[in-house]
């Protein structure tokens, strides 16, 4: 059994949220960030093409809030990848990781994402080159396999040769990626679990940080899998369901435990997108469809959700909007 630091600085690993396509983007990570103060916070994947030729101020800001956060690269082309990774240091990232998992049509046809685990030389070229260009750490996100290769020595060599390369955190989501006949969302259900590979990936290479992500629900299962790795990544859970954080910086960083309320969170978050409205015209239900799930199995929750996520009150203030879902919001206890 490893020796798990629950020190964030030691191993900021120990507890993250996961990369999503259209939802992590600043102001759900802002939300999540209110409810844990520990949990690594990771941005939607960003192709190296947007950051090269693109707005940079639209793909990289941040609040200073959300804190500590890494940002997630798409991209094959070591040069590429090693100005897109400066670029995102240059604006404050603590981390910059590397998509090796992602099995969609679209981001196989720009020749990254899961297919990369097919070329784990261009995969180590990469890496080297992004960590020869910054000085924060480059992390890779990865499968266990790729379409039917389901060899424990398939997974092995790939984080063998990319750790050669100078890559010491791995991510593991626990299920292969089907290249051809699945959907994403599929190939987040249908692939079966495997969790013992990334298990043996800690035993094989002791030395790396080693993160296993995929289908975790509950707090108990993360502190399962945190006996046997470094590190746990919660995805769709931890976005429709926020509040399964709330207790990980007393369960699994030792802090006194919390007094926050959904209620505070709630009125955090109104004034961020007061805030947010002020200074760069953000329309409230831009930031509010991420914290839909805040009441998730109180009395209430339905029609509060429905509140916040009504376009015919768009044109209202926050506040006003506010005032009216509170109306529906089930009282603590």
């Amino acid at each position: 059994m490893p020796s798990i630091p629950n020190d964030p600085v030691v191993n900021p690993w120990r507890l993250s949220v996961a990369p999503m396509m259209a939802w992590t983007d600043k102001h759900c990570r802002y939300f999540h960030r209110l409810i844990t103060r520990n949990a690594l916070l990771y941005t939607e994947m960003v192709s190296t093409g947007a950051l090269l030729h693109g707005d940079l101020r639209q793909h990289l800001r941040f609040d200073e809030k959300e804190h500590p956060v890494a940002l997630q690269l798409g991209g094959s082309e070591p040069a590429d990848l090693a100005l897109a990774a400066k670029r995102g240091e240059d604006w404050g990232y603590d981390e910059i990781n590397l998509n090796c998992g992602c099995p969609s049509v679209r981001v196989q046809r720009g020749a990254f994402g899961a297919c990369l685990m097919n070329e784990p030389a261009l995969v180590a070229d990469g890496v080297k080159a992004m960590m020869d260009a910054v000085n924060v750490p480059v992390t890779v996100k990865h499968r266990i396999g790729v379409d039917r290769i389901e060899s424990y020595a398939f997974v092995r060599d790939f984080v063998g040769q990319v750790s050669d390369a100078g890559c010491k955190v791995f991510i593991v989501h626990a299920r292969n990626a089907w290249l051809d006949g699945l959907s994403p969302k599929e190939n987040r259900e249908i692939p079966p679990l495997r969790y013992e590979l990334a298990y043996q990936l800690k035993r094989d290479f002791p030395a790396l940080t080693i993160s296993v992500n995929g289908g975790i629900t509950t707090n108990a299962q993360i502190a399962d899998h945190l006996q046997h790795v470094d590190g746990v990544m919660v995805g769709r859970e931890a976005y429709h369901n926020p509040w399964l954080m709330s207790d990980w910086d007393a369960v699994f960083y030792g802090d006194a435990p919390s007094t926050l309320t959904r209620d505070v969170v709630e009125e955090q978050m109104v004034a961020y997108m007061e805030q947010e409205a002020a200074e760069d015209g953000t329309p409230w239900s831009a930031i509010a469809r991420h914290m839909l799930g805040l009441r998730h199995g109180l009395r209430g929750a339905r029609r509060w959700r429905q509140i916040w996520s009504d376009h015919h009150l768009k044109l209202l203030p926050a506040r006003e909007v506010w005032a009216m879902a509170r109306e529906f919001a089930a009282e603590e206890v």
